[in-house]
């Protein structure tokens, strides 16, 4: 199995082409190659999920589900990504959807937190201790902070990626970022890790 990936033509393609034959057997209905992608990525997008919603068996759920989605949409996978990334991108909209449903959280955006703007370029936090404590952390946040801070921090996507992902203008993804951030600091305070922010 290969656990990386690399940016660079070369390495992606062979990436794609290791992957190719078994993907297009799951497009025909293999059942074992269907099994076999699983096995190769289930624990991946567990993770993401579980980041997001939240709960072990919600995100068990959403990850079954997206395997059933991604298996009947596989003429929908271009192949010019990977298809980790493509699968990613399933199971991140199943558990947004879910979290959706559920409706038990007030927007945060219209609560009216008094929370002072930060200027991005001048004070960037970069989270530099162990990921068990921020994962303890994260998973105290609300809804909205959680969502964001998982999809930017551990998940890779960039603003104009969530905005699209979660359907808000890319400023409010920036000002929902910074507001996450500031509150995980809060939670954090009184962690030992906590001189491990250091501000630009």
């Amino acid at each position: 199995m290969v656990s990386l990936f690399a940016k660079t033509g070369n390495l992606e393609t062979r990436y794609e082409n290791i992957h190719k034959d078994l993907i297009d057997a799951c497009g025909r209905g293999d059942r074992n190659a269907q099994f076999r992608i699983y096995k190769l990525y289930y624990k991946a997008m567990f993770n993401t999920s579980l980041r997001i919603v939240n709960d072990t068996a919600e995100a068990e759920d959403i990850m079954q589900e997206s395997f059933l989605d991604a298996f009947q949409r596989l003429d929908s996978y271009s192949g010019q990504g990977s298809f980790g990334s493509w699968l990613k991108r399933i199971v991140v909209n199943n558990s947004l959807d879910s979290l959706r449903r559920v409706k038990d959280t007030v927007s945060i955006d219209d609560a009216g937190l008094d929370i002072a703007e930060e200027k991005e370029e001048n004070h960037e936090a970069e989270i530099r201790f162990q990921a068990e404590e921020v994962v303890r952390a994260i998973k105290k946040l609300p809804n909205e902070y959680r969502i964001i801070i998982s999809l930017h921090l551990l998940e890779g996507y960039d603003h104009e990626e969530i905005s699209e992902i979660l359907d808000i203008s890319n400023q409010l993804s920036r000002t929902r970022y910074s507001r996450a951030r500031l509150k995980l600091l809060e939670i954090l305070k009184d962690s030992k890790f906590r001189n491990a922010f250091i501000y630009n």
